[in-house]
C-alpha cells in the first residue's frame, strides 16, 4: 500500500506525488525504473529511500492508471 508514503501537497514539488517526508518524486523513481535500474541502483542515488518507497510509487502509479478514464479520439 502506498497510503502514508506518498504525499501530494501543493507547496512540495509544485503538487506532484513525492515521497513522503523527501522531495524525491514519484516519477523520478518510475524512470529509473523503466530505464533498468534495479532498487539498489535508485537507493545509491537517494539513500534516504527503502524498498517499501519504491515499491510504494509502482502501486501509486499503477492505482492511477486503474482508475483513469481514457477516450478515443478519432483521428482527423
Amino acid at each position: 500500500m502506498y497510503e502514508g508514503l506518498i504525499a501530494v501537497h501543493p507547496n512540495v514539488c509544485h503538487g506532484k506525488p513525492c515521497i513522503k517526508g523527501t522531495r524525491i518524486l514519484v516519477s523520478s523513481i518510475l524512470s529509473q525504473l523503466a530505464a533498468g535500474y534495479d532498487f539498489e541502483k535508485i537507493k545509491a542515488g537517494y539513500p534516504e529511500l527503502r524498498d517499501e518507497h519504491i515499491r510504494a510509487a509502482l502501486e501509486y502509479a499503477r492505482a492511477v492508471v486503474e482508475n483513469e478514464d481514457v477516450y478515443l479520439v478519432a483521428a482527423g
